[in-house]
């Protein structure tokens, strides 16, 4: 593939960095105390795996090892039920389940990787609210 002669980071992306420019809040798309788990029809109870506190997925999406900060996201029911996994799994913080598109994703990392933009990010495991906020930076 030819290198992009401006050395553009978004020559890939389907969206410019305008449509991610400034601050943007995703709601709702944080592992909370509120996510949904299953309940066993019988007892009424939700599966051991299943149970789980924010500070759990918090420490686990921590421990992920990747030099892009991690998130905790809510697992669904069905892969909770599937697979008896915790209701939370791990991913970058701009992941388009997070922020509602691969457009979006695409574009979030492409600033993130880049020096020409800072990107800053506030999980909010109460509210389950995700905000990230990109600048341009003053190098040019």
């Amino acid at each position: 593939m030819p290198e992009n002669p401006d050395n553009d980071p978004f020559h890939d992306c389907e969206l410019d960095p305008e449509a991610i420019l400034g601050t943007h809040t995703f709601e709702d798309a944080l592992f909370t105390d509120e996510t949904e788990t299953p309940v066993n029809v019988l007892t009424g109870e939700t599966p051991a795996h299943s149970q789980a506190t924010v500070e759990e997925a918090k420490a686990f999406a921590a421990s992920i090892d990747t030099d892009t900060p991690q998130i905790a996201l809510p697992a669904s029911v069905e892969s909770q039920v599937e697979t008896q996994s915790k209701p939370y799994t791990a991913a970058a913080f701009f992941h388009f389940k997070a922020t509602g598109s691969l457009e979006r994703h695409r574009a979030y990392h492409a600033a993130y990787d880049s020096d020409a933009f800072t990107v800053d990010f506030e999980a909010d495991y109460e509210s389950g609210n995700l905000t990230i906020t990109v600048d341009r930076t003053n190098e040019s």
